[in-house]
Order: C-alpha cells, then structure tokens, then sequence
C-alpha cells in the first residue's frame, strides 16, 4: 500500500444540501492516500442520513471503505474546539466544508468559533492556508451573496455545487465527480474523474468515445 501523502486536510460536513458530494470527495482523498482530519457537524449527520442511508461514523466508514479509512481517517468532534484541528500550531494542508451551510459561510464571515468547524475555518484563514467552502443553495439572498463575498476577500475559495453539462453526463455519479473534481484541483490532489478540457465543441462526447 503507498505511503500518506503530506501534512492532513481538514474535511467538515455541515447541514446543506450535498451530502453525496461529501461522501464522494471523502472517498476520493482517501484513494489518494490523503490524511484526512474529519469532522462532522450534528447537521451534517442529520444530512448524511437524510441524503446518503449514513447514520454515523461507522456508516461512513462503510461507505469509504475500512482499510482505507483506518489508514488515513482522524475524527474530531464538533463540540471539542481544543482538538487539533483548532490550533494554527497544527500541520494541515488546508480545509475543505463540503458540503457547506450558509449558516456555516455566515460564521465563518463572521469569525465565529462556536464549534470545531468553524474554529478550524478561522485557522485557515488566519493561516493564509487554502479554505474551500462548498454551498448548495438556491436562490441566494443578498445576505448569502455579501457573505461569500467576504469570505472570499478573507481568502477562502466559494466553489459551489453547480456540475456543468459540456463534459456530457450520462448520470447522477458524473454530475457529482465534475464538482468533486473541481474541489480536489483546489485542493491540488491528482485524480482523473473527468477529462480535462482542451477546447472544441464535442468535447465531452469525444472524450467519451475515446
């Protein structure tokens, strides 16, 4: 089996909609020998059961894969802001909220650190370490807008769920890999979900073919 790749990413799943992006991106950094410092919000189980049959860990665990998991997985808890992930004396090699609330954007614009999450997201930024916050919401109110906004002028990394279609779909599973794939290019992790677009307007379905 290859060695861990690196210092840790730490990976939170909060309450939006968007718990198969979660569950798929986990997947992946787990195949790419990632360590991964996970937490996960009350919201987000809640989330985790409604969307993907998880009901816990140990369900995540399942779904991941539990050679894999045990490898490269550490889980926090969301109400222990003394864990590592809340000090910026703690190697990590950025953070991803995937899928992100806005209530969590909102907190994290904010400053808040209420919980694990939030607090790690504070770190990020106030460790110049890349953020990549993942929302699922539709419409966006003015107060949704001027919070990414300011995240993003903090230095964090607004990537919503939004798959695009040019690459030719032909199923739920591909319309999440194009979004998960786009946080992993944030995130710098090699992987091939995707073609990669070099321009012409059969793309995808050239792509395919091939």
């Amino acid at each position: 089996m290859a060695p861990l790749n690196g210092d840790p990413v730490v990976f939170a799943f909060t309450g939006a909609s968007g718990a198969p992006y979660g569950v798929r991106l986990l997947q992946q950094l787990v195949a790419a020998r990632k360590r991964i410092s996970l937490i996960v919000s009350a919201y987000g189980f809640r989330l985790l059961r409604t969307e993907s049959g998880v009901g816990d860990i140990a369900g995540l665990r399942t779904a991941v894969g539990g050679a894999a998991w045990d490898a490269c997985v550490t889980v926090y808890d969301d109400g222990d802001r003394g864990a590592a992930p809340a000090s910026g004396s703690a190697k990590s090699a950025g953070m991803v909220i995937c899928p992100c609330s806005m209530a969590t954007v909102a907190s994290v614009a904010a400053g808040m650190s209420r919980s694990l999450v939030e607090r790690a997201a504070d770190v990020a930024l106030k460790e110049r370490r890349k953020l990549v916050l993942v929302p699922r919401e539709t419409p966006l109110s003015a107060i949704h807008l001027e919070n990414m906004l300011r995240v993003t002028r903090a230095g964090a990394v607004v990537l919503p769920a939004s798959p695009g279609f040019y690459n030719d779909p032909q199923s739920i599973g591909d319309l999440v890999d194009f979004v998960v794939a786009r946080v992993l290019d944030q995130l710098g992790v090699e992987h091939s979900l995707l073609p990669r677009w070099t321009g012409g307007g059969d793309q995808g379905r050239g792509a395919r073919a091939q």
